[in-house]
């Protein structure tokens, strides 16, 4: 989509976008500007990788797995999938109380901060919230195998995100 320079921008770096059907009436008018500047059609995502001044990249090169080879080591970056509220011991492993003998101290946290000093519970304070739907970083993940032909890549392990989630590679 565009080529930022050191001279121009302060540093140097490709925005990417990700070819998908966009309908031009869901772009805002800035970014019509933007995609009608590089001559393509509009994308849903777009990312920037810093890249050295002397890279041969130009506006409207397409870039595909055809880059990886078996045997790569590669980072691969994601949003985890969302878990939506959780409790202390989904979200942050606690032990939990007594399942008996009357036990009512089950999934409960148990205290949280002194009661005279310092009379308030400290930032960071593990609790119950909103888990999942985080950036996660893989590194060192092996690549198996490419097909350029369907533009796909198979890695050993896990790949963080739902399916059919977006995630950014890029070599190590």
């Amino acid at each position: 989509m565009q080529r930022k320079s050191k001279d121009k921008d302060g540093y140097s770096a490709v925005q990417l976008g990700l070819v998908e059907a966009r309908k031009a009436k869901r772009v805002t008018k800035p970014m019509k500007g933007h995609f009608d500047k590089a001559g393509l059609p509009p994308c849903r995502v777009l990312r920037e990788f810093r890249v050295e001044d002397g890279a041969e990249v130009k506006v409207g090169d397409k870039v595909s797995v055809g880059l990886f080879a078996p045997g790569d080591t590669i980072t691969v970056c994601g949003v985890s999938r969302g878990k939506g509220f959780q409790g202390v011991i989904k979200r942050h492993n606690f032990r939990g109380g007594a399942a008996t003998h009357g036990s009512m101290f089950h999934r409960a946290p148990g205290s949280i901060g002194a009661s005279a000093f310092p009379s308030r519970v400290l930032p960071g304070m593990k609790a119950a919230g909103h888990m999942g739907t985080d950036q996660v970083t893989l590194r060192n993940v092996k690549v198996v195998r490419v097909d350029a032909g369907n533009n796909l890549l198979v890695v050993r392990g896990a790949v963080p995100g739902a399916g059919g989630s977006i995630v950014v590679i890029r070599k190590n």
